[in-house]
């Protein structure tokens, strides 16, 4: 698969039909699998139901529990946060990327996690553990700041393909520019609620 960096998350997560994205956030929806086909997604949200396309360019990655041991320097990883004082932020969650999406979405840019919440994608620079942790992340253009409390969740990715789409998964649906096509999914492996 061809990674190519768009400015959206968590998520190789970001990658949507092979196109570089300006850094406005794509849209996401968030919620349960309803159903799936080899060709469409229904999602249950708190609104109600949307349905996706899914096709060959669709981009599926799964999400797993990791811990915050699984941060190492060097590492490449995704944090939604928000500001902590001091030119700081405090990170929502951290998404750790395999070494094949490292790049994915590369930069600081707005998100959709509340007020003043934004999304890092970098290489964890220095990086100091005592009740959670304190790390740099460095990116093309900055570096950034990030306290780790020691209960945000914390996952780790990986490419994944369509046959690993069940109903009743958690996901995350990056919708794609023409509004109706799943530019990539990131579904929750073992029940789990991807946190981006």
């Amino acid at each position: 698969m061809r990674i190519v960096p768009i400015a959206a998350a968590a998520l190789a997560v970001s990658l949507i039909g092979g196109t570089v994205i300006a850094q406005a956030a794509p849209v996401r929806t968030r919620g349960t699998i309803a159903s799936v086909t080899a060709s469409e997604i229904d999602v249950t949200t708190r609104t109600g139901e949307k349905s996706y396309k899914i096709t060959d360019a669709t981009h599926i990655v799964g999400a797993k529990t990791a811990t915050l041991g699984d941060i190492q320097k060097g590492s490449y990883i995704g944090s939604a946060a928000v500001p902590a004082g001091g030119g700081k932020l405090r990170a929502l969650e951290v998404t750790v990327f395999p070494a094949s999406m490292k790049g994915a979405g590369e930069g600081h840019y707005p998100w959709d996690r509340g007020p003043s919440s934004s999304m890092t994608n970098g290489t964890v620079g220095s990086l100091i553990s005592s009740q959670g942790s304190t790390m740099t992340v460095t990116y093309k253009g900055g570096q950034k700041i990030i306290e780790v409390p020691p209960d945000v969740p914390v996952v780790s990715v990986e490419p994944s393909d369509k046959t690993a789409l069940q109903a009743g998964q958690k996901v995350i649906v990056f919708v794609a520019p023409d509004g109706g096509t799943a530019g990539a999914i990131v579904y929750g492996e073992n029940g789990i609620t991807p946190p981006q």
